[in-house]
């Protein structure tokens, strides 16, 4: 079928049951490649230096042809034959040029360098990451599409993949985020690399980052200092951080006195960087299909605190056996008794603030 995206048009084959042998394109995946293609021109303003793109797992080659309309140097890798074919097919429809190889990218992650690397597989990226990690000179994108191990529902394939132990909270995509920004990080840091989040975001069933690098042992050290644990308890819903590759859990919840679940190693930093956040939504533009979304998104994004776990309104309206309000009625009210807040990028009732379990019930009781 013939699909236009962005400023290019595309052939591309249809999806769904029966055509499991295609070349696999994901149009609900349209947001994340009109966000790819808004922070790939906000970090070109951002490292003018940076040129090349490769578009490492690339399949119809979707990313890699947007990539090129916007004047990058890209490269196209596939595993795939069929899908070399159709890469090559869809650049020419378009007057436009690639390298393009059908080859593991592993082997071309070690042998050749690249301003920005694209790692976007069906599933984990970690068997990639460590390549990426010596092939990109300054931006690293990932996603994530198996969120129920990095957050905890799939348990051992999560402590498996990504060598942290994930629990399913009601914060699971805050916690598949920093279970993945994690796992990053500390891959990073073998290498003496920083990786530095410069936009995160959880989205329906993958998570995505953008990781601009830093290089110094010194560096990678203080990016460590910013991983720990989270002690949650399923009783009150309460929870606390502490930063350290070291557990060291309270032996009862200090609220309710039962016990705590241990999360981690997560990061506990910023996902997110707010002057580039700025940037990307200036470069998002009217010929991306999910432009209002995107917008949405971004803005969502820079409002939003960036604390590693969030809430759920009516998860603890629930436990406190009253009923849910309005959220902005809600979050008024724990405004008001002094504490930050801010609504999630993935949630309609799920709140982030500094304000503790108990703390959230006194501020928002209702007269």
């Amino acid at each position: 079928m013939e699909v236009e995206e962005g400023r290019v048009e595309l052939s591309v084959p249809e999806q769904g049951e029966g055509n499991t042998d295609e070349v696999f394109y994901n149009p609900v995946q349209e947001l994340n490649r009109d966000l790819t293609i808004a922070v790939l021109e906000a970090y070109r303003e951002r490292e003018p230096r940076a040129k090349s793109y490769l578009d490492a797992m690339t399949a119809s080659g979707v990313r890699g042809v947007r990539a090129a309309a916007r004047d990058w140097e890209v490269t196209c890798c596939d595993v795939d034959a069929d899908a070399v074919a159709l890469c090559r097919e869809n650049l020419a429809r378009n007057g436009l040029e690639a390298t393009v190889h059908q080859r593991d990218a592993n082997p071309l992650l070690h042998e050749d360098y690249f301003d920005v690397v694209d790692i976007d597989p069906f599933g984990t990226p970690i068997p990639f990451v460590d390549a990426a990690f010596q092939g990109t000179r300054n931006l690293l994108c990932v996603t994530a599409t198996d969120t129920a191990p990095l957050c905890g529902a799939h348990f051992e394939s999560g402590v498996r993949r990504y060598s942290a132990v994930p629990r399913n909270t009601e914060y699971h995509a805050e916690m598949g985020l920093r279970v993945l920004l994690s796992a990053l990080i500390r891959t990073g840091a073998r290498y003496d690399i920083a990786p530095r989040p410069l936009l995160s975001h959880a989205t329906k069933h993958y998570v995505r980052t953008y990781l601009e690098l830093d290089r110094g042992a010194t560096e990678a050290n203080r990016a460590l200092e910013d991983l720990g644990y989270v002690h949650h308890c399923e009783h009150c819903l309460a929870r606390s951080t502490e930063r350290g590759l070291i557990a060291d859990p309270p032996d009862a919840c200090p609220h309710c006195g039962f016990g705590v679940q241990t999360a981690g190693p997560i990061w506990l930093g910023q996902t997110k960087d707010g002057s580039f956040l700025s940037r990307v939504e200036a470069a998002i533009d009217d010929d991306m299909g999910t432009a209002e979304r995107a917008r949405y998104l971004v803005e969502r994004l820079a409002t939003e605190l960036d604390r590693p776990t969030h809430y759920d309104q009516h998860r603890l309206c629930k436990r406190w056996g009253r009923s849910a309000d309005a959220m902005s009625a809600f979050l008024d009210r724990l405004e008001a008794a002094g504490y930050e807040t801010s609504r999630t990028h993935y949630g309609g009732t799920t709140f982030e603030t500094d304000a503790t379990v108990p703390e959230i019930r006194t501020a928002t009781e209702q007269a």
